[in-house]
């Protein structure tokens, strides 16, 4: 199991909250305020002001948690590869908005003066992310360490473990209305699953972080038209490699990588063939046949 390709090649709108967050969390940490811009019960029934909101969605309260945090992050652009970065800046949304109210409820309920500040970060959509990252990331290799039984997706779920409990309750509580939250992103409330952002604010997005690096440059190839239905009945042709008479076999490891992003083995594979062998493009096609 990996994450897919390697950097941040078809997943703009990760990219962007990568860099988002990494740059509030460094700037509050340089004024040394990024610990107070957790919600607390205070906030509830005071005066809550935008800019601690803002905060407290991307900035963490300390390297580890910074590390561990965007790690996961990186780990879960997977899902932008696999919905599109359309839906998934949906699901970001939700999964924020649902995990803040989540929080509020929980500091309303709870009243417990010891919760002065939850911790603050992106853990509502990180901790959301792990309920697609159960159902649909399967297990490709087991293996054992002292006669205890792992999966390769086992060392995701310690590197959230640790999130979690990286400040007891104050992380604990967030971190379960992000799970809280995604839950209800799969249940498809009110057909959430289907929306999607209009197409320039993805563009938009795309464009506000850097440019992703593209595949590396190998010999010169032969490039050729794809025809891909539209939903309008129309075809839309896109320019891919042009498949050869003698094409070559797609790896088993190259078709496992499509896999584990949530493709179909056939379709990857064949994706594979189109476009010989380079995982980046068999994305694309793979996406645009789903978008269609």
């Amino acid at each position: 199991m990996n994450g897919g390709p390697s950097g941040f090649n078809n997943a703009p709108v990760t990219r962007a909250f990568v860099v988002a967050s990494t740059a509030f969390t460094v700037l509050f940490g340089i004024k040394g305020r990024s610990a107070k811009f957790g919600l607390s019960y205070q906030d509830i029934f005071g005066k809550l002001r935008v800019l601690k909101l803002i905060a407290s969605v991307f900035a963490f309260s300390s390297t580890p948690e910074l590390l561990f945090g965007l790690g996961l992050l990186y780990y879960f652009r997977v899902f932008e590869r696999q919905i599109g970065s359309n839906k998934y800046s949906v699901f970001i949304l939700f999964s924020t908005i649902g995990s803040l109210l989540f929080e509020v409820l929980a500091l309303s309920l709870l009243k417990d003066p010891s919760l002065n500040l939850l911790t603050p970060g992106p853990y509502g959509l990180i901790f959301a992310s792990f309920v697609p990252f159960f159902f649909d990331i399967p297990v490709s290799t087991w293996f054992r360490v002292f006669g205890i039984r792992f999966s390769d997706k086992s060392f995701i779920y310690l590197a959230g473990l640790q999130l979690l409990l990286s400040s007891w309750k104050r992380s604990v509580i967030p971190g379960i209305c992000g799970i809280l939250a995604g839950s209800l992103y799969r249940l498809n409330l009110l057909g959430i699953r289907k929306a999607k952002f209009p197409e320039f604010l993805a563009t938009f997005i795309s464009r506000f972080s850097w440019p992703s690096t593209g595949s590396p440059r190998g010999s010169t190839t032969r490039v050729g038209t794809a025809t891909v239905p539209s939903q309008a009945g129309r075809h839309l042709e896109r320019t891919y490699p042009a498949p050869v008479a003698s094409s070559i076999e797609p790896s088993e490891t190259t078709i496992t990588t499509l896999v584990s992003m949530g493709f179909d083995r056939n379709s990857a594979r064949q994706a594979l063939v189109q476009a010989r062998n380079d995982v980046n493009i068999a994305t694309n096609i793979l996406l645009e046949a789903q978008a269609h």
